[in-house]
């Protein structure tokens, strides 16, 4: 486990922080290997980071060190899916990621769920390597519609068995 790392509920007066830190970990994603996302897209994709927090204020899982917001997590959709994980790119590699992941694993264990799903783009290496480190694998790849981008992505499903 990370020193000194703290791992809440979000907070209303977390929201602006969150959906920052989404950004931020979006832009910087290896997902985009291919090229930057055009202006229309980084807009698109800010406004929802920007509004997601208020639409799952009981759903969003923070890690801070001192206070201070670093990453965060959602369930968001099904009751077994982990819709979202963040870490800010100057905390990355730190173990926040999985912290945040265990987390919410452990919850989901003690609800009774059995198996648990995650999904990414395809070309989001880094995050598929953390998943698979954390048990899972990926059981199907194509091309998705993105409510955040507002356009088809390659994706990658991921799932874990609980117990």
């Amino acid at each position: 486990m990370v020193t000194g790392l703290t791992i809440r509920d979000m907070a209303t007066a977390d929201h602006q922080a969150v959906a920052e830190i989404g950004f931020a970990a979006w832009m910087s994603s290896d997902a985009w290997h291919a090229g930057r996302p055009d202006e229309t897209l980084i807009a698109h994709v800010k406004c929802a980071f920007d509004a997601f927090p208020a639409e799952a204020p009981d759903r969003i899982t923070v890690a801070a060190f001192d206070g201070q917001i670093v990453g965060w997590a959602a369930l968001n959709g099904d009751k077994n899916h982990i819709s979202d994980l963040w870490v800010h790119p100057q905390h990355q590699s730190k173990g926040i990621g999985r912290a945040l992941i265990d987390t919410l694993l452990q919850r989901m264990i003690r609800q009774g769920i059995s198996r648990v799903t995650i999904h990414t783009h395809a070309s989001n290496s880094g995050a598929i390597r953390l998943y698979e480190r954390l048990g899972f694998r990926i059981v199907w790849r194509g091309m998705e519609f993105s409510k955040s981008a507002g356009t088809e992505l390659e994706k990658v499903h991921m799932e874990k068995g609980l117990g």
